[in-house]
């Protein structure tokens, strides 16, 4: 799974709600009362990508298939964790096992919610401000005790962990966070495996009411938060817990046309997915054929090599050659025969950087 992200926040901010939407189906008890989610509930997510459809549309006609060939798309994990209190990280509410579960995922996905709810208990929430705050500064605290328990003997015999420890200990004391802190290569490798959480990437989903939900006032609101938090606009993606949850019991059709009233471009899953893709530096490349049209996801920078090895391990020491096309090109030209025909099909070697959404058949050695 190269995209995994955890959804954690304040209780009652929207979490199971918009999870059990991105989901389709209620996996997560969404109960207006705090810790309704005890367990961490993990679902697999489909990754939505128009491109597909139109690639399996082109390798029919090309193939002379009766029927489409099955798609399959990049999935994404999206994991429902437990709502957290001040003083998580010295076994306030669900504690440390909260905390325990954000180890394993990518991302981080804070949810906050930024209107008012009468019908909906609080407990603990303020505003997104603080309520980001408060979750942030357990993680930190978190990652100090996990600092504090590594053997001295251990750091000694290892000046370049030492140093990255005492740098981060020292960042961590004044309240900034792990992926903050300037270390050197090196240093960031001496400690990969403390996996700090206040170290993992994070996006900031501002969860608003469903009469303010369109794409011009989510430009205003995270402007809003991102100079009221002092973060990067980047960091922020707007959604309606409650919108997402309507959509889900649509038809495909019916959302789109729900969208288009509300102003709405793309749903909340599309562009929470995509804010993790950018902030993890994901991209997806392409195959298409008789047996499938599929998605599949590597880092930004991956070599051709490295995007067969998605495909499978072994793809990595056998790799020959990459049939490469742009999918504006297979698009255009209708498919991979005639992309050859018209010199738009490359050959590419084992130094080839594999770009979002080329389409590619790999060449693979005995």
């Amino acid at each position: 799974m190269n995209l995994s992200v955890g959804i954690v926040g304040l209780p009652n901010v929207g979490k199971s709600t918009l999870f059990n939407a991105l989901l389709k189906k209620q996996a997560a008890l969404a109960a207006n009362y705090p810790f309704a989610t005890i367990e961490p509930n993990v679902g697999v997510v489909p990754v939505p990508d128009a491109r597909l459809d139109k690639l399996a549309e082109i390798t029919k006609t090309e193939e002379g298939m009766s029927e489409l060939p099955p798609l399959k798309q990049a999935l994404v994990e999206f994991v429902d964790i437990a709502g957290l209190v001040k003083g998580a990280s010295t076994g306030e509410g669900l504690g440390n096992k909260f905390l325990s579960h954000i180890r394993e995922v990518k991302i981080i996905a804070h949810v906050v919610r930024v209107f008012e709810d009468a019908d909906v208990i609080k407990e603990g929430a303020v505003d997104p401000k603080s309520d980001y705050e408060t979750i942030r500064l357990e993680l930190i605290l978190s990652d100090l005790e996990t600092l504090s328990n590594i053997n001295e003997k251990s750091l000694r015999l290892d000046s370049t962990k030492k140093s990255a420890v005492e740098k981060l200990k020292k960042e961590l004391e004044a309240g900034r966070n792990a992926f903050d802190v300037l270390l050197t290569d090196e240093e960031k490798e001496s400690v990969k495996d403390l996996n700090l959480l206040s170290g993992k990437n994070e996006i900031i989903v501002l969860n608003v009411s469903e009469d303010v939900y369109s794409d011009e006032n989510s430009t205003n609101v995270i402007e809003q938060y991102a100079g009221l938090m002092n973060m990067p606009k980047e960091k922020f993606v707007v959604v309606s817990a409650k919108v997402e949850a309507e959509l889900a019991e649509l038809s495909l059709a019916e959302q789109k046309e729900y969208l288009n009233d509300l102003g709405v471009e793309k749903s909340g899953l599309e562009r929470l997915i995509q804010k993790a893709y950018d902030e993890l530096g994901l991209i997806s490349f392409l195959t298409a054929g008789e047996k499938e049209v599929r998605a599949w996801t590597v880092k930004k920078g991956s070599n051709a090599p490295e995007a067969a090895g998605e495909i499978h391990t072994d793809f990595i020491k056998k790799f020959i050659k990459a049939e490469v096309i742009s999918y504006k090109d297979y698009v255009e030209f209708k498919g991979r025969k005639n992309c050859r025909e018209v010199g738009k099909a490359r050959l590419e070697g084992k130094d080839y950087i594999v770009q979002d959404g080329d389409v590619i058949e790999f060449k693979i050695g005995a």
